[in-house]
């Protein structure tokens, strides 16, 4: 199975937004934030896609101490894990797969 994005879909609340899902089918990454309309959330999904090899990913630790990952395109968040993890470690681990894999994602 496929890298692939789910993009210009909505939440539970009624927003759009953008998915990526690792080859297992598990969420690897979101867009970290809402759109006010489909095709808005599908371009910026197309422009993580883009640029998301050359994106700078960091990893810092949440309110409940733990792991995340975020990717910066100068002072925009442009993504953000999508699940914590235990050790900073593995946030790095997910964010270099993110970074190797979706650029070739099926989707937008």
């Amino acid at each position: 199975m496929a890298w692939k994005f789910n993009a210009g879909v909505t939440t539970t609340a009624g927003y759009y937004s953008w998915w990526l899902y690792g080859a297992n089918g598990e969420l690897t990454a979101w867009a970290g934030e809402t759109f006010p309309s489909s095709s808005n959330a599908t371009r910026a999904a197309q422009a993580f896609k883009a640029g998301a090899a050359t994106a700078r990913y960091e990893t810092y630790q949440d309110a409940s101490g733990k792991w995340r990952w975020r990717a910066w395109r100068s002072s925009d968040k442009v993504a953000a894990s999508g699940e914590s993890f235990a050790s900073k470690s593995n946030a790095e681990r997910a964010a270099d797969a993110v970074k190797a894999n979706a650029p070739y994602a099926t989707g937008p």
